[in-house]
């Protein structure tokens, strides 16, 4: 699996805190090759792909086969600001997002209402990570969140 990731993807995977039963949303997913990689890593957990562009959801789905039989990966199509949980679907442990403007301040009005989806979609003690950092850099939200209320670095040692 990881021979798939390019080297700054693997570093970024490597970082993310994950659990083998984590719930797992990944933010500007293109062609999957982050979320399978987070796949293979869980044993009873899930990590929904979703991307705004409707080409990218459909070479994540085609390259994720067996993590999508599996159970352990899903895809949706649907930008950043705009995602919600589905009924019946439960909260995410984390999320992570990688060159997506929305979430990296290229887009301060679409990343304002991605927040909100985003910290709507947390369980209680969910985190957000973006990349940035050493690799990742972790933005806290909570639930009702109206902005960003700090930042930190997260190290993958």
């Amino acid at each position: 699996m990881a021979g798939e990731l390019s080297p700054r993807l693997a570093e970024i995977v490597d970082a993310l805190p994950l659990t083998p039963g984590a719930r797992v949303l990944e933010i500007g997913c293109g062609p999957g090759a982050a979320a399978r990689a987070v796949a293979a890593r869980l044993v009873s957990g899930h990590v929904l792909a979703v991307d705004r562009s409707a080409r990218a959801i459909a070479l994540a789905e085609a390259g994720s086969a067996r993590e999508i039989a599996s159970g352990r990966m899903s895809v949706r199509c649907v930008a950043a600001e705009d995602f919600v949980r589905e009924p019946g679907e439960g909260p995410f442990d984390l999320v992570f997002a990688v060159r997506v403007g929305a979430l990296d301040g290229r887009h301060p009005e679409a990343g304002r209402r991605a927040l909100e989806r985003v910290a709507a979609a947390l369980a209680p003690g969910g985190r957000l990570f973006v990349d940035g950092g050493r690799p990742l850099r972790e933005i806290p939200l909570s639930p009702g969140i109206r902005g960003v209320r700090g930042v930190r670095g997260v190290r993958g040692d």
